[in-house]
């Protein structure tokens, strides 16, 4: 496999369910793999638009209906994974908060309590009905940097919060990241985000990137303070909640 393009494979490989080449991952090519997730958001992004409007543009076809299956998509074209975060997060925190031994344990538990149940119920709720305000007014750009920018909060925890893990994928990402470049690449993914929403008229988008810095804060904190650091789980977790709450504030903001 081509050495240069392995990175962006192996985060394309791990934030979607899109077909990828087979490959065998260095350590080195897992810590530059963060760099490509934005890049990611950005296609998943886009093939989620696309699909929204093209099924928006079936003659007759009932709003719910697309959003309903522009959701069912996008949950299915990243496996759930960070809807299995949360919902492992939600768990954690209820039966583990003030033991963080057996708050990891609880994430690797299967199982799933009611309140992760709400907490997943709620998020696509949110998403649901978000999505009915962009199928009716066509601004299919506010999905695409609402997903955009939840590819950008992993990076941001690996460069400010230790993984908490000493072994494993994420450890490997944690260890070979390069930092300068992460940071860039940060920087530069909020900056497209804004160009992207000013251009489009959407001035919402600036207190959407206020409100998804100060989640990325607040998270940062309770995570350090609660676990030492974060875990995938937690990273999935928080993802959802910089794009949930980013899609939203776009949304509520349309009107202005």
């Amino acid at each position: 496999m081509n050495s240069v393009l392995a990175p962006f494979w192996l985060a394309l490989q791990f934030l979607t369910r899109l077909p990828t080449p087979a490959q065998e991952p260095r350590p080195e090519d897992l810590g530059r793999s963060v760099l490509a997730y934005p890049l990611v958001g950005l296609i998943l992004g886009l093939v989620l638009v696309l699909v929204g409007i093209g099924l928006a543009a079936i003659p007759g076809a009932p709003v719910l209906l697309v959003v309903a299956l522009v959701l069912t998509f996008w949950v299915a074209l990243t496996g759930a994974l960070h809807l299995d975060g949360l919902a492992d997060t939600v768990d954690a925190w209820v039966g583990g908060q003030r033991h963080p031994e057996r708050a990891q344990a609880i994430m690797k538990d299967p199982a799933c309590g009611p309140m992760a149940v709400a907490a997943l119920v709620l998020i696509l709720l949110l998403k649901g009905t978000a999505l009915v305000a962009v199928v009716e007014t066509g601004a299919w750009v506010a999905l695409l940097l609402a997903v955009l920018l939840g590819r950008v909060v992993p990076p941001v925890l690996f460069l400010t919060t230790p993984y908490v893990n000493p072994v494993g994928l994420g450890a490997d990402m944690a260890k070979h990241l390069p930092r300068s470049a992460a940071i860039g690449v940060v920087g530069g993914s909020a900056a497209v985000v804004l160009v992207l929403g000013l251009l489009s008229g959407l001035w919402g988008v600036i207190p959407a990137l206020v409100a998804a810095g100060l989640t990325l804060w607040v998270a940062t904190r309770v995570l350090r303070h609660w676990l030492g650091g974060f875990t995938g789980d937690t990273a999935g977790a928080t993802l959802e909640l910089v794009e949930t709450l980013t899609l939203v504030i776009l949304v509520l903001t349309l009107s202005h």
